[in-house]
């Protein structure tokens, strides 16, 4: 999986020139969430007082943004596409490493052409999606961090206010907590997707070979049997995410009220603005979100471990991490 696209040197540019530019232009993003942050709090200080304003600060509060934003959403676009385009070629690195290896494949690995086609695809686009939002992560919290840490000597809170950085501490016990719960929640659920994919591969053997042996293959009571496993596995799997989804749903909602519960307070004493509540919400949002990475790609992460368990068991059947390619065996048979 890492040293087809990482190690060897016909893909040595794409993997690491292309994770370079991925980074730099995480980066741009990350100044221009900052410096959106600090729009934040000079715009909405002007909303709160705008009788007391010119209109003509309005626009130019308006046109900032504009100047901000436009950038971003161009970079965004590009990081994007980026991306998926590299994600892709990990994929061929990948699927080109494993076809030497492929009339090796002794017929006991099953689902093994899943493997190559599926599973190496599946893997290339959650690692795109989940590698992402990890370094974007990362990068946030490292220019979001001092913000909110300074910016939590406006909690009026009695307890809150005494502790150096509350909004911080606040923000990584939350996530803590969560991904706690969550583990505690969704603890079957890898089980489950790697017990999903198995009972697919065995249903897709079945109308594989029997779109050349009608007569041996496909019959009623083995194609009833094969799809009671996958219906079996697929209710169970779709209570256990509903738990899960429920726990997720409680918890993002919950995080949306708690700045503005330790904040809010002194928006009516008066010891802070509209601008610097705003400015602390959207810090605490990011700081949050980031260290809540792991929760919300729970599912995903769930799926992704199934994956990457399949492909270590398939890299083990094909003596692939050896280097060295058996010649096929004549018991071997398509899979």
């Amino acid at each position: 999986m890492w040293r087809s696209f990482f190690t060897e040197r016909k893909w040595l540019l794409w993997s690491w020139g292309g994770f370079g530019f991925i980074i730099l232009s995480l980066l741009a993003q990350t100044y221009i969430d900052v410096k959106i942050n600090e729009w934040y709090k000079g715009f909405y200080d002007l909303l709160q007082k705008a009788p007391e304003r010119d209109i003509k600060e309005f626009y130019d509060g308006i046109f900032l943004f504009m100047k901000l934003a436009i950038p971003y959403v161009i970079i965004y676009t590009i990081t994007n596409y980026f991306t998926r385009l590299w994600a892709f070629r990990w994929r061929e690195s990948m699927t080109f490493s494993y076809m030497p290896y492929w009339r090796a494949v002794d017929a006991r690995v099953e689902g093994a052409s899943q493997r190559i086609q599926e599973d190496c695809m599946n893997f290339a686009k959650i690692v795109e999606s989940l590698g992402l939002q990890v370094v974007r992560a990362i990068m946030l919290l490292i220019a979001f961090l001092p913000i909110l840490w300074g910016l939590s000597s406006n909690v009026v809170i009695p307890f809150f206010k005494d502790i150096s950085g509350s909004l911080v501490w606040v923000s990584l016990a939350a996530s803590l907590g969560g991904l706690a719960i969550s583990w505690l929640v969704g603890i079957k659920l890898p089980g489950l997707e790697y017990n999903n994919q198995k009972v697919e591969a065995a249903f897709r053997k079945e109308l594989v070979y029997g779109e050349d042996d009608r007569k041996n293959y496909v019959k009623a009571p083995t194609i009833l049997q094969l799809f009671t496993g996958i219906k079996f596995n697929y209710h169970r799997l779709f209570l256990h995410y509903g738990y899960f989804d429920l726990w997720l749903i409680m918890y993002n909602q919950s995080m949306i009220i708690v700045p503005y519960l330790l904040m809010g307070p002194g928006l009516f004493t008066g010891a802070m603005t509209l601008g610097v509540l705003i400015q602390t919400a959207s810090a605490f949002r990011e700081v949050q979100s980031s260290f809540s990475l792991f929760l919300q790609n729970w599912t995903r992460i769930t799926e992704l471990r199934s994956i990457y368990k399949r492909l270590m068991e398939f890299e083990t059947a094909i003596n692939f991490k050896s280097g060295k390619i058996r010649k096929p065996k004549k018991s071997d048979v398509r899979v």
